[in-house]
C-alpha cells in the first residue's frame, strides 16, 4: 500500500474547454493498468469541446448541475449522485449549467481521446 500525495490542481486548456475548468488527478494507472480518474471542476457555463473516448467514459456528478449532450441528442441535466456512461467513439460534451458550479469524477481508460470543435453558445443553450 502506498499513500499518494495530492498533485497540484491543473487549469484545463482553452483548446479543449470553454470557460474555466480545473482538474485534480485521482488516479493515473501505470502499465499494464489503463485506468484514469480525475475530479473536474467547472465554473458556471464552462464546458468541454466536443470529444470522444476510444474506450468510453463514465462521469459521476459530485456537486452542482451538469449538462451533457451526445452529438445529435438532447441536452441532459444531471445532479449529484447521477452517473453518465458514454460509449466508445460517441461524440459528446459535458459541463456546468449556466448558473451553477459543477464537479464530476471522470473515469476512463487510456489517453485515446479525440478532441473536436468547441461547443457553440447556441449548442450549449439547446
Amino acid at each position: 500500500m502506498e499513500l499518494l500525495k495530492k498533485q497540484p490542481t491543473m487549469k484545463l486548456p482553452a483548446e479543449w474547454f470553454t470557460g474555466d475548468a480545473w482538474a485534480d488527478v485521482i488516479h493515473r494507472g501505470e502499465e499494464p493498468s489503463r485506468a484514469r480518474a480525475n475530479a473536474v471542476h467547472f465554473a458556471p457555463g464552462a464546458r468541454t469541446a466536443w470529444h470522444s473516448h476510444g474506450l468510453g467514459q463514465t462521469l459521476y456528478v459530485v456537486e452542482g448541475i451538469a449538462l451533457i449532450q451526445s452529438r445529435g441528442g438532447d441536452i441532459l441535466e444531471a445532479r449529484p449522485g447521477d452517473v453518465i456512461w458514454t460509449p466508445p467513439g460517441e461524440e459528446h460534451w459535458h459541463g456546468a449549467a449556466p448558473d451553477h458550479f459543477m464537479t464530476h469524477i471522470a473515469l476512463w481508460e487510456t489517453d485515446d481521446v479525440t478532441w473536436l470543435e468547441h461547443v457553440s453558445d447556441t449548442e450549449y443553450a439547446g
